[in-house]
């Protein structure tokens, strides 16, 4: 076998593993984005099921307003989100405010026996096991995309064509904190 047959051989090989690997790339970027979305979609969920809980509270609770203007805070400051750290920092908040309207639901037993109270409850329990799924796919979609673009040689090629690491959706150190729950 001549040198140029040869050489030729591992520029084609080579052109394959780079088109392979930019292309494994977009994959990857388009999975965090699609990822990111699903997490978009359950966040605008739940803050679509937060006006009506708080009305059903109202009807109840008509002294705690203080309490339904840090959730309506909280739900303005999601909603306006605009990438996955904005989004982290506004459902963190977000989680807060809604602890503090299920405090207020605890001192009033007829508000927990009411069945739009508790549909509601149940819809946004539903919504928050959604958005845990949601993050978790999201970050592993992020964890696979970051080692890919880290990784020698891939580093070399994704630097090339301006791939970049994306953001985990971090839970804050509230959300950490164990779940007290009293009867």
């Amino acid at each position: 076998m001549s040198l140029p047959l040869i050489i030729i051989g591992l520029l084609v090989l080579f052109v394959v593993y780079l088109i392979s690997l930019y292309n494994s790339l977009v994959a990857l970027r388009n999975r965090v984005g699609e990822a990111w979305s699903g997490i978009d979609v359950q966040l605008k969920r739940r803050a679509s099921l937060i006006p009506n809980l708080m009305e059903t509270v109202k009807g109840y609770a008509t002294h705690e307003k203080e309490v339904f203007e840090k959730v309506t805070q909280a739900r303005a400051g999601l909603m306006g989100a605009s990438n996955p750290r904005e989004a982290a920092e506004a459902n963190n908040m977000l989680v807060g405010a809604l602890k503090s309207l299920f405090a207020v639901a605890e001192a009033y037993p007829e508000l927990k026996a009411s069945e739009n109270f508790k549909a509601f409850q149940n819809d946004l329990n539903d919504t928050e096991d959604k958005i845990a799924y949601s993050r978790q796919f999201y970050n592993a979609n992020v964890l696979e995309l970051n080692t890919k673009v880290e990784v020698f040689p891939n580093s070399l090629i994704a630097n090339t064509f301006g791939f970049k690491k994306a953001e985990f959706f971090k839970a804050s150190e509230e959300e950490k904190q164990d779940v007290k729950v009293s009867f």
